[in-house]
Protein backbone atom coordinates (compact mmCIF):
# COMPACT_ATOMS: atom_id res chain seq x y z
CA UNK A 1 0.00 0.00 0.00
CA UNK A 2 1.44 3.22 -0.90
CA UNK A 3 2.15 5.53 1.87
CA UNK A 4 0.74 9.22 2.24
CA UNK A 5 2.94 12.18 3.56
CA UNK A 6 2.25 15.91 4.33
CA UNK A 7 3.14 18.85 3.48
CA UNK A 8 2.63 22.40 3.14
CA UNK A 9 1.57 24.54 -0.02
CA UNK A 10 1.89 27.87 -0.41
CA UNK A 11 -1.91 28.77 -1.86
CA UNK A 12 -0.49 31.93 -3.41
CA UNK A 13 2.79 30.78 -5.57
CA UNK A 14 2.39 26.69 -4.92
CA UNK A 15 5.84 26.28 -3.01
CA UNK A 16 5.58 23.09 -1.14
CA UNK A 17 7.81 22.71 2.19
CA UNK A 18 7.50 19.59 4.63
CA UNK A 19 7.13 21.88 7.62
CA UNK A 20 4.95 24.88 8.37
CA UNK A 21 5.93 28.38 7.94
CA UNK A 22 4.92 31.61 8.69
CA UNK A 23 5.75 33.33 5.56
CA UNK A 24 6.32 31.53 2.21
CA UNK A 25 10.11 31.95 1.09
CA UNK A 26 9.22 32.09 -2.60
CA UNK A 27 6.64 34.95 -2.43
CA UNK A 28 6.77 36.41 0.79
CA UNK A 29 2.96 35.84 1.53
CA UNK A 30 2.07 35.29 5.44
CA UNK A 31 0.09 32.58 6.35
CA UNK A 32 -0.52 31.17 3.35
CA UNK A 33 0.90 27.68 3.68
CA UNK A 34 -1.82 25.03 4.03
CA UNK A 35 -1.82 21.49 5.25
CA UNK A 36 -2.12 18.84 2.28
CA UNK A 37 -1.97 15.08 2.97
CA UNK A 38 0.08 13.82 -0.20
CA UNK A 39 -0.54 9.72 -1.37
CA UNK A 40 2.51 8.66 -3.89
CA UNK A 41 1.07 6.65 -6.39
CA UNK A 42 2.76 2.87 -7.14
CA UNK A 43 5.40 3.23 -9.07
CA UNK A 44 4.20 0.57 -11.81
CA UNK A 45 1.40 3.77 -12.32
CA UNK A 46 4.04 6.55 -12.78
CA UNK A 47 6.02 4.76 -14.69
CA UNK A 48 2.11 4.18 -16.96
CA UNK A 49 1.37 7.78 -17.28
CA UNK A 50 1.33 8.87 -21.33
CA UNK A 51 3.93 11.08 -22.05
CA UNK A 52 2.97 14.54 -23.74
CA UNK A 53 3.96 13.08 -27.69
CA UNK A 54 2.89 9.49 -27.01
CA UNK A 55 6.90 8.92 -27.68
CA UNK A 56 9.45 7.15 -25.70
CA UNK A 57 12.50 8.11 -27.33
CA UNK A 58 14.18 11.43 -28.15
CA UNK A 59 13.65 11.89 -31.90
CA UNK A 60 16.09 14.24 -34.57
CA UNK A 61 14.32 16.97 -35.66
CA UNK A 62 15.29 16.78 -39.28
CA UNK A 63 13.28 13.21 -38.99
CA UNK A 64 9.96 14.56 -37.34
CA UNK A 65 6.82 15.35 -40.40
CA UNK A 66 4.69 17.51 -39.80
CA UNK A 67 1.55 19.22 -41.86
CA UNK A 68 -0.16 22.26 -41.38
CA UNK A 69 -2.18 22.34 -38.50
CA UNK A 70 -5.90 22.83 -39.35
CA UNK A 71 -7.67 25.32 -37.68
CA UNK A 72 -11.22 25.18 -36.63
CA UNK A 73 -13.24 28.12 -37.41
CA UNK A 74 -15.33 28.95 -34.21
CA UNK A 75 -18.48 30.70 -35.62
CA UNK A 76 -17.83 33.81 -33.87
CA UNK A 77 -15.27 36.33 -35.99
CA UNK A 78 -13.88 38.41 -32.64
CA UNK A 79 -13.08 34.93 -31.29
CA UNK A 80 -11.35 33.62 -33.93
CA UNK A 81 -9.27 36.93 -34.11
CA UNK A 82 -8.14 36.42 -30.86
CA UNK A 83 -7.10 33.15 -31.24
CA UNK A 84 -4.92 33.66 -34.09
CA UNK A 85 -7.03 32.37 -36.85
CA UNK A 86 -8.99 29.43 -35.46
CA UNK A 87 -8.88 26.54 -32.93
CA UNK A 88 -5.27 24.16 -33.32
CA UNK A 89 -5.86 20.97 -32.52
CA UNK A 90 -4.07 19.84 -29.95
CA UNK A 91 -4.03 23.28 -27.97
CA UNK A 92 -4.80 23.95 -24.39
CA UNK A 93 -6.69 27.61 -24.06
CA UNK A 94 -7.59 29.03 -20.60
CA UNK A 95 -10.64 31.45 -20.58
CA UNK A 96 -10.01 33.82 -17.24
CA UNK A 97 -12.35 36.95 -16.14
CA UNK A 98 -14.51 38.07 -13.15
CA UNK A 99 -17.52 36.11 -12.16
CA UNK A 100 -20.46 36.75 -14.37
CA UNK A 101 -18.71 38.61 -17.12
CA UNK A 102 -19.56 35.86 -19.73
CA UNK A 103 -16.47 33.42 -20.42
CA UNK A 104 -19.07 30.30 -20.03
CA UNK A 105 -21.59 32.28 -22.35
CA UNK A 106 -19.00 32.85 -24.75
CA UNK A 107 -17.87 29.08 -24.80
CA UNK A 108 -21.49 27.61 -24.63
CA UNK A 109 -21.74 30.14 -27.50
CA UNK A 110 -18.48 28.67 -29.59
CA UNK A 111 -19.68 24.90 -28.67
CA UNK A 112 -23.19 25.36 -30.14
CA UNK A 113 -21.60 26.80 -33.45
CA UNK A 114 -19.01 24.43 -33.83
CA UNK A 115 -21.65 21.50 -33.06
CA UNK A 116 -23.93 22.77 -36.25
CA UNK A 117 -21.17 22.60 -38.60
CA UNK A 118 -20.17 19.36 -37.52
CA UNK A 119 -17.53 19.11 -35.09
CA UNK A 120 -17.96 16.75 -31.94
CA UNK A 121 -18.17 18.94 -28.88
CA UNK A 122 -17.91 17.74 -25.32
CA UNK A 123 -18.86 20.24 -22.45
CA UNK A 124 -17.76 19.16 -19.43
CA UNK A 125 -19.29 21.57 -16.24
CA UNK A 126 -18.86 21.08 -12.61
CA UNK A 127 -20.76 24.13 -11.61
CA UNK A 128 -24.32 23.60 -13.06
CA UNK A 129 -26.48 20.84 -13.59
CA UNK A 130 -26.96 19.87 -17.21
CA UNK A 131 -30.94 20.85 -16.66
CA UNK A 132 -29.09 24.78 -16.56
CA UNK A 133 -26.64 23.57 -19.54
CA UNK A 134 -29.94 22.98 -21.48
CA UNK A 135 -31.66 26.18 -20.48
CA UNK A 136 -29.00 28.02 -21.49
CA UNK A 137 -28.44 26.44 -24.56
CA UNK A 138 -32.14 27.27 -25.49
CA UNK A 139 -31.52 30.50 -24.30
CA UNK A 140 -29.04 31.29 -26.58
CA UNK A 141 -30.70 29.78 -29.27
CA UNK A 142 -27.99 27.08 -30.64
CA UNK A 143 -28.63 23.76 -32.31
CA UNK A 144 -27.37 21.25 -29.92
CA UNK A 145 -26.15 19.00 -33.22
CA UNK A 146 -22.61 16.77 -32.01
CA UNK A 147 -22.86 18.30 -28.58
CA UNK A 148 -22.23 16.27 -25.62
CA UNK A 149 -22.64 17.85 -22.16
CA UNK A 150 -21.17 16.08 -18.94
CA UNK A 151 -21.73 17.14 -15.03
CA UNK A 152 -18.24 15.83 -13.20
CA UNK A 153 -15.67 17.08 -11.47
CA UNK A 154 -13.22 13.86 -10.80
CA UNK A 155 -10.13 13.93 -13.48
CA UNK A 156 -10.44 10.61 -14.07
CA UNK A 157 -13.43 10.04 -15.18
CA UNK A 158 -13.42 13.14 -17.15
CA UNK A 159 -10.39 11.38 -19.02
CA UNK A 160 -12.35 8.14 -19.58
CA UNK A 161 -14.91 9.80 -20.95
CA UNK A 162 -12.73 12.09 -23.49
CA UNK A 163 -11.20 8.80 -24.50
CA UNK A 164 -14.21 7.07 -25.22
CA UNK A 165 -16.11 9.91 -26.72
CA UNK A 166 -13.32 11.47 -28.66
CA UNK A 167 -14.67 14.52 -29.20
CA UNK A 168 -12.55 17.35 -31.17
CA UNK A 169 -13.53 20.37 -28.82
CA UNK A 170 -13.42 19.66 -25.14
CA UNK A 171 -14.58 22.70 -22.74
CA UNK A 172 -13.82 22.50 -18.84
CA UNK A 173 -16.02 24.52 -16.72
CA UNK A 174 -14.13 25.04 -14.49
CA UNK A 175 -10.61 23.95 -13.60
CA UNK A 176 -10.92 25.20 -9.82
CA UNK A 177 -14.08 21.90 -9.62
CA UNK A 178 -11.94 19.53 -10.24
CA UNK A 179 -10.14 17.07 -8.41
CA UNK A 180 -7.74 13.70 -8.57
CA UNK A 181 -7.89 11.05 -6.36
CA UNK A 182 -4.52 10.40 -5.62
CA UNK A 183 -4.17 14.26 -4.21
CA UNK A 184 -5.46 14.41 -0.69
CA UNK A 185 -6.44 17.78 -0.84
CA UNK A 186 -9.75 19.88 -1.48
CA UNK A 187 -10.63 20.81 -5.18
CA UNK A 188 -9.23 24.35 -5.93
CA UNK A 189 -6.25 23.83 -4.00
CA UNK A 190 -2.74 24.67 -5.76
CA UNK A 191 -2.10 20.85 -5.74
CA UNK A 192 -5.87 20.34 -7.53
CA UNK A 193 -5.11 22.68 -9.84
CA UNK A 194 -1.58 21.87 -11.05
CA UNK A 195 -2.55 18.39 -11.18
CA UNK A 196 -5.60 18.44 -13.09
CA UNK A 197 -4.01 20.88 -15.73
CA UNK A 198 -1.37 18.61 -16.23
CA UNK A 199 -3.38 16.05 -16.80
CA UNK A 200 -5.52 17.81 -19.26
CA UNK A 201 -2.17 19.09 -20.73
CA UNK A 202 -1.15 14.99 -21.54
CA UNK A 203 -4.34 14.59 -23.11
CA UNK A 204 -4.41 17.15 -25.32
CA UNK A 205 -1.57 16.82 -26.74
CA UNK A 206 -1.47 13.16 -26.88
CA UNK A 207 -4.59 12.66 -28.53
CA UNK A 208 -4.51 16.08 -30.28
CA UNK A 209 -8.16 17.54 -28.94
CA UNK A 210 -8.38 20.85 -28.17
CA UNK A 211 -9.17 21.35 -24.79
CA UNK A 212 -10.53 25.00 -23.27
CA UNK A 213 -10.57 25.42 -19.59
CA UNK A 214 -12.06 28.16 -17.75
CA UNK A 215 -10.30 29.64 -14.64
CA UNK A 216 -11.60 31.95 -11.98
CA UNK A 217 -9.56 35.23 -10.82
CA UNK A 218 -8.77 36.37 -7.77
CA UNK A 219 -9.66 39.86 -6.10
CA UNK A 220 -6.53 41.47 -8.01
CA UNK A 221 -7.63 39.97 -11.24
CA UNK A 222 -5.32 36.97 -11.84
CA UNK A 223 -5.88 33.88 -12.34
CA UNK A 224 -6.59 31.85 -8.62
CA UNK A 225 -4.15 29.08 -8.47
CA UNK A 226 -0.70 28.28 -8.89
CA UNK A 227 1.39 31.10 -11.49
CA UNK A 228 2.80 28.10 -13.69
CA UNK A 229 -1.09 26.85 -14.47
CA UNK A 230 -0.56 30.00 -17.02
CA UNK A 231 2.72 29.07 -18.61
CA UNK A 232 1.81 25.13 -19.55
CA UNK A 233 -1.31 26.03 -21.46
CA UNK A 234 -0.80 27.44 -24.63
CA UNK A 235 -3.32 30.69 -25.02
CA UNK A 236 -4.60 32.94 -22.52
CA UNK A 237 -7.66 34.88 -22.75
CA UNK A 238 -8.69 37.27 -20.13
CA UNK A 239 -12.27 38.88 -20.54
CA UNK A 240 -12.35 42.46 -18.97
CA UNK A 241 -15.46 44.63 -18.68
CA UNK A 242 -17.65 45.47 -16.05
CA UNK A 243 -20.93 43.67 -14.93
CA UNK A 244 -22.65 46.76 -15.29
CA UNK A 245 -21.51 47.84 -18.36
CA UNK A 246 -23.18 45.59 -21.70
CA UNK A 247 -19.31 46.04 -23.34
CA UNK A 248 -16.66 43.01 -22.50
CA UNK A 249 -13.31 43.07 -23.98
CA UNK A 250 -11.81 39.05 -24.69
CA UNK A 251 -8.13 40.27 -24.77
CA UNK A 252 -4.90 37.68 -25.54
CA UNK A 253 -2.06 37.93 -22.88
CA UNK A 254 -0.21 34.62 -23.88
CA UNK A 255 -0.70 32.83 -27.30
CA UNK A 256 1.67 30.42 -28.94
CA UNK A 257 -0.28 29.88 -32.27
CA UNK A 258 -1.08 33.94 -33.03
CA UNK A 259 -0.52 37.38 -32.10
CA UNK A 260 -0.56 38.54 -27.77
CA UNK A 261 -2.24 41.30 -26.77
CA UNK A 262 -4.80 40.92 -29.53
CA UNK A 263 -8.65 41.92 -28.61
CA UNK A 264 -12.15 41.07 -29.46
CA UNK A 265 -15.14 43.25 -28.58
CA UNK A 266 -18.78 41.74 -27.89
CA UNK A 267 -21.72 43.35 -26.13
CA UNK A 268 -23.74 41.08 -23.44
CA UNK A 269 -27.35 41.21 -24.63
CA UNK A 270 -30.76 39.02 -23.70
CA UNK A 271 -29.40 36.27 -26.55
CA UNK A 272 -26.04 36.16 -25.29
CA UNK A 273 -22.55 38.01 -26.22
CA UNK A 274 -23.03 39.45 -29.76
CA UNK A 275 -19.86 40.50 -31.77
CA UNK A 276 -18.76 44.08 -32.17
CA UNK A 277 -17.67 44.52 -35.82
CA UNK A 278 -16.45 48.00 -35.52
CA UNK A 279 -14.58 48.89 -32.00
CA UNK A 280 -13.71 52.24 -32.67
CA UNK A 281 -17.39 53.30 -33.69
CA UNK A 282 -18.17 52.05 -30.43
CA UNK A 283 -15.54 53.47 -28.15
CA UNK A 284 -16.45 57.14 -29.76
CA UNK A 285 -19.92 56.56 -29.26
CA UNK A 286 -21.40 59.43 -27.39
CA UNK A 287 -17.95 61.52 -27.18
CA UNK A 288 -18.83 65.35 -26.38
CA UNK A 289 -18.64 68.06 -29.26
CA UNK A 290 -17.19 70.84 -28.77
CA UNK A 291 -16.06 70.70 -25.18
CA UNK A 292 -12.33 70.97 -23.69
CA UNK A 293 -10.14 68.27 -22.18
CA UNK A 294 -11.85 65.69 -24.67
CA UNK A 295 -9.45 64.15 -27.85
CA UNK A 296 -8.85 61.45 -30.23
CA UNK A 297 -6.01 58.91 -30.01
CA UNK A 298 -5.38 55.82 -31.88
CA UNK A 299 -3.98 52.83 -30.45
CA UNK A 300 -2.72 49.33 -31.67
CA UNK A 301 -4.37 46.35 -29.90
CA UNK A 302 -2.38 43.20 -31.23
CA UNK A 303 -3.07 43.69 -35.54
CA UNK A 304 -6.29 46.50 -34.76
CA UNK A 305 -6.15 49.93 -34.83
CA UNK A 306 -8.54 51.03 -32.00
CA UNK A 307 -9.41 54.63 -32.10
CA UNK A 308 -10.10 55.98 -28.65
CA UNK A 309 -11.57 59.33 -26.39
CA UNK A 310 -9.16 60.70 -24.21
CA UNK A 311 -10.61 63.09 -21.22
CA UNK A 312 -8.66 65.46 -19.33
CA UNK A 313 -9.97 67.59 -16.61
CA UNK A 314 -8.03 70.20 -14.40
CA UNK A 315 -9.42 71.82 -12.15
CA UNK A 316 -8.14 74.59 -9.06
CA UNK A 317 -7.13 71.88 -6.27
CA UNK A 318 -8.42 73.09 -2.38
CA UNK A 319 -6.32 71.18 -1.05
CA UNK A 320 -2.60 71.37 0.10
CA UNK A 321 -1.57 68.38 -2.15
CA UNK A 322 -3.39 68.43 -5.56
CA UNK A 323 -4.56 65.35 -6.71
CA UNK A 324 -3.76 62.85 -9.86
CA UNK A 325 -6.53 60.48 -10.69
CA UNK A 326 -6.06 58.43 -13.80
CA UNK A 327 -8.32 55.51 -15.34
CA UNK A 328 -7.52 53.33 -18.54
CA UNK A 329 -3.97 54.35 -18.51
CA UNK A 330 -0.44 53.89 -16.43
CA UNK A 331 -0.44 56.89 -13.57
CA UNK A 332 3.12 56.76 -14.05
CA UNK A 333 3.40 57.48 -17.27
CA UNK A 334 0.55 60.38 -17.03
CA UNK A 335 2.86 61.95 -14.21
CA UNK A 336 5.81 61.79 -16.79
CA UNK A 337 3.96 63.65 -19.16
CA UNK A 338 2.28 66.53 -16.70
CA UNK A 339 5.96 67.14 -15.56
CA UNK A 340 7.22 67.60 -19.29
CA UNK A 341 4.75 69.75 -19.79
CA UNK A 342 5.10 71.91 -16.68
CA UNK A 343 9.06 71.94 -18.04
CA UNK A 344 8.94 72.64 -21.95
CA UNK A 345 5.64 74.71 -21.80
CA UNK A 346 6.11 76.46 -17.85
CA UNK A 347 2.31 75.13 -17.48
CA UNK A 348 1.75 75.24 -13.86
CA UNK A 349 -0.08 72.39 -12.75
CA UNK A 350 0.90 71.93 -8.86
CA UNK A 351 -1.71 73.59 -7.52
CA UNK A 352 -4.22 71.87 -10.38
CA UNK A 353 -6.20 68.34 -9.62
CA UNK A 354 -5.91 66.45 -13.01
CA UNK A 355 -8.11 63.90 -13.93
CA UNK A 356 -7.47 61.74 -16.73
CA UNK A 357 -9.43 58.93 -18.27
CA UNK A 358 -9.26 56.55 -21.22
CA UNK A 359 -13.31 56.48 -22.34
CA UNK A 360 -15.04 53.05 -22.95
CA UNK A 361 -13.46 50.90 -19.73
CA UNK A 362 -10.45 50.03 -22.34
CA UNK A 363 -6.86 50.11 -20.72
CA UNK A 364 -4.07 51.57 -23.44
CA UNK A 365 -0.77 51.39 -21.94
CA UNK A 366 0.99 52.12 -25.32
CA UNK A 367 3.35 55.07 -25.76
CA UNK A 368 1.12 56.37 -28.37
CA UNK A 369 -1.41 57.73 -26.67
CA UNK A 370 0.90 60.23 -25.03
CA UNK A 371 0.19 62.72 -28.00
CA UNK A 372 -3.55 62.46 -27.19
CA UNK A 373 -3.11 62.96 -23.26
CA UNK A 374 -0.65 65.78 -23.55
CA UNK A 375 -3.22 67.53 -26.38
CA UNK A 376 -6.50 66.78 -23.49
CA UNK A 377 -4.13 68.72 -20.85
CA UNK A 378 -3.22 71.66 -22.72
CA UNK A 379 -6.98 71.79 -23.70
CA UNK A 380 -8.47 71.45 -20.43
CA UNK A 381 -5.67 74.08 -18.89
CA UNK A 382 -7.19 76.65 -21.40
CA UNK A 383 -10.06 76.03 -21.77
CA UNK A 384 -10.30 75.78 -25.31
CA UNK A 385 -12.22 73.14 -27.66
CA UNK A 386 -9.93 71.18 -30.16
CA UNK A 387 -11.33 70.67 -33.64
CA UNK A 388 -13.33 67.45 -33.41
CA UNK A 389 -12.24 65.83 -36.41
CA UNK A 390 -8.47 65.58 -35.79
CA UNK A 391 -6.75 62.53 -33.99
CA UNK A 392 -3.89 62.47 -32.55
CA UNK A 393 -0.81 59.86 -32.08
CA UNK A 394 2.60 59.99 -31.07
CA UNK A 395 5.28 59.13 -28.22
CA UNK A 396 6.66 62.16 -26.12
CA UNK A 397 10.18 61.81 -24.50
CA UNK A 398 11.36 63.57 -21.42
CA UNK A 399 12.85 66.27 -23.79
CA UNK A 400 9.68 67.11 -25.25
CA UNK A 401 10.24 65.47 -28.43
CA UNK A 402 7.81 63.90 -30.42
CA UNK A 403 8.82 60.06 -31.53
CA UNK A 404 7.38 58.12 -34.60
CA UNK A 405 5.03 55.32 -33.39
CA UNK A 406 4.86 51.59 -35.69
CA UNK A 407 1.80 51.09 -38.25
CA UNK A 408 1.19 54.41 -38.42
CA UNK A 409 -0.50 54.53 -41.87
CA UNK A 410 -2.94 51.47 -40.41
CA UNK A 411 -3.86 53.97 -37.69
CA UNK A 412 -4.55 57.02 -39.89
CA UNK A 413 -6.40 54.62 -42.17
CA UNK A 414 -8.54 53.77 -39.49
CA UNK A 415 -8.90 57.56 -38.93
CA UNK A 416 -9.81 58.08 -42.29
CA UNK A 417 -12.85 55.38 -42.35
CA UNK A 418 -14.70 57.26 -39.61
CA UNK A 419 -14.55 60.57 -41.02
CA UNK A 420 -11.73 62.29 -39.03
CA UNK A 421 -9.90 64.56 -41.14
CA UNK A 422 -7.13 65.98 -39.77
CA UNK A 423 -4.30 63.82 -37.91
CA UNK A 424 -1.61 65.57 -36.25
CA UNK A 425 1.33 62.38 -35.54
CA UNK A 426 5.30 62.57 -35.50
CA UNK A 427 7.34 64.35 -38.20
CA UNK A 428 8.96 60.88 -38.56
CA UNK A 429 6.27 59.22 -39.61
CA UNK A 430 4.56 62.16 -41.58
CA UNK A 431 6.07 60.55 -45.48
CA UNK A 432 4.16 57.17 -45.11
CA UNK A 433 1.11 58.88 -44.37
CA UNK A 434 1.06 62.26 -46.19
CA UNK A 435 -0.73 60.51 -49.93
CA UNK A 436 -3.79 58.84 -47.57
CA UNK A 437 -6.92 60.48 -49.15
CA UNK A 438 -9.47 61.71 -46.76
CA UNK A 439 -7.46 62.63 -44.07
CA UNK A 440 -4.66 65.92 -43.82
CA UNK A 441 -1.56 64.66 -41.99
CA UNK A 442 0.45 67.40 -39.79
CA UNK A 443 4.24 66.26 -38.40
CA UNK A 444 5.35 67.86 -35.23
CA UNK A 445 8.72 67.14 -33.75
CA UNK A 446 7.73 68.72 -30.09
CA UNK A 447 5.16 69.19 -27.66
CA UNK A 448 5.92 73.00 -28.33
CA UNK A 449 4.69 72.70 -32.57
CA UNK A 450 1.71 71.13 -30.70
CA UNK A 451 0.49 74.38 -29.12
CA UNK A 452 0.33 76.16 -32.26
CA UNK A 453 -2.36 73.33 -34.16
CA UNK A 454 -4.31 73.24 -31.13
Amino acid sequence: MAKSKIIYVCQECGYSTPKWLGRCPECGTYSSLVEEPVKAPPKAVQSARPGMGGEHRPAALKDISIQESHRKHTGILELDRVLGGGIVEGSLVLVGGDPGIGKSTLLLQMCLHLADAGVKVLYVTGEESLHQIKLRANRLGGHQGLMEVYAQTEVDRIEESILETSPDIVVIDSIQTLYADDIGSAPGSVSQVRESTARLMRLAKSKRHAIFIVGHVTKEGAIAGPRVLEHMVDTVLYFEGERTISYRILRAVKNRYGSTNEIGVFEMGSQGLVEVPNPSEYMLNGRPMGEAGSVVSCCMEGTRPLLVEVQALLSRSNFQMPRRTVSGMDMGRANLLLAVLEKKLRMNTGEQDVYLNVAGGIRVLEPALDLGIVAAVLSSFRNQAVDEKTVFMGEVGLTGEVRGVTHCPQRVREAAKLGFQRCILPKANLAACRDIPGVACHGVESVRELQGLL
